[in-house]
């Protein structure tokens, strides 16, 4: 069950569990004042593989064979 932020002006903040489908607080359950619903980040974890950051990430780049320095690079001609 999600965990839902409120803030009373006179209590401070509190966090209450409800269901989806519930509807928000209107009223304190310490006082009986007016509460605002709070917005807060989503508290997930993506661990393990199946995610695109570990199956899809950028590959390593291969080095590449690179003729010396000062030397041509095209083929000689026999």
């Amino acid at each position: 069950m999600p965990a839902y932020d409120y803030r009373c002006d006179h209590c401070g903040k509190f966090e209450l569990e409800q269901k989806i489908s519930d509807h928000p607080l209107v009223k304190c359950p310490k006082c009986g004042r007016p509460v605002k619903r709070l917005i807060s980040g989503a508290g997930i974890i993506f661990k393990g593989s199946g995610f695109h950051i570990t199956d899809y990430g950028k590959k390593p780049v291969k080095p590449e064979n690179k003729s010396p320095a000062g030397t041509n690079d095209k083929p000689a001609n026999k």
